[in-house]
Parts: structure tokens; sequence; C-alpha cells
């Protein structure tokens, strides 16, 4: 496996692992078309945040984004999780950020509180929900 700098023209790749990761989520409601999150993928990600790649056998299959402090996102393509893609994403990020980071992580999203919080993760507060697209009871965390 390598981890390297996302380059501009895998966006659609990137939309992707993102719409299959969530799918696989039951508990969360589909907000977004797949052309529009390949278009937000292209326009807003992609251009102006640091974003990593995960890639095994030239294939991408996994992504971590990191904006202003904030982990904005973490997704593995279903295929491949549970095989420490996700651990060494995140342990790229965290080498790239002195200060350490804060993210966002869905209440339900209990594989992803253990995984955060195996990895360092401390809570930060809970909120209802009703700051998120999604309208979902949700949790800040920070790592470092």
């Amino acid at each position: 496996m390598q981890i390297r700098r996302a380059l501009p023209g895998e966006h659609r790749r990137l939309a992707e692992i993102h719409v299959l990761a969530r799918y696989d989520m039951a508990y969360l409601p589909r907000v977004h078309s797949f052309s529009s999150t390949e278009t937000w993928m292209r326009e807003v990600v992609m251009p102006s945040n640091d974003v990593w790649v995960a890639e095994i056998d030239r294939a991408v299959v996994a992504y971590a984004w990191l904006h202003a402090g904030y982990l904005q996102g973490l997704y593995v393509h279903p295929s491949y999780q549970r095989q420490g893609i996700g651990g060494r994403l995140l342990s790229v990020v965290r080498e790239s950020t002195a200060g350490g980071f804060h993210l966002w992580v869905f209440e339900a999203n209990n594989g992803a509180i253990r995984f955060y919080e195996r990895h360092g993760a401390r809570l930060v507060r809970k909120t209802d929900g009703r700051g998120n697209e999604e309208k979902l009871p949700d949790r800040l965390m920070s790592i470092g």
C-alpha cells in the first residue's frame, strides 16, 4: 500500500469511494447524488484542501482530507475496510498537523468512534445534529 497526495484527475474515484462508503452506513440519509458529489469533489475538495489517498496495486481505495484544522473526511472503499488502511491514512494526517486536529463523527457510527478513540481521539462535545445537513446527532472529537 502506498499513501500519497491526491492528484486533481482523481476526483471521480474519490467521489465513488465517498458515496459507496456512505451507502454502507444504513442510518445516513442520502442527501446528495453521485453527480453532485463528484462536482463537489472536483470543485471544492480537491483544489483547496490537503487530500491524501491510499493506493493498492495502482488503485485508489481510500482517501482523507484535512481543512483548517479539521479532518473533513476519511473514507475507505467498503471492499478494503478493516485492513488497517484508515489507520495508515490517519497517521499521515497526524504527521502533517503539528497542533493536532478536530473531526466530526455521527453518534450512530460506532465503528468510527471506536476507531478514532483507538487512535487517541477524545470527546470535545456532542450535538443533536441541528448543525449538520443530515440532521443526525454527532460528536466533535480532537486528536493531538
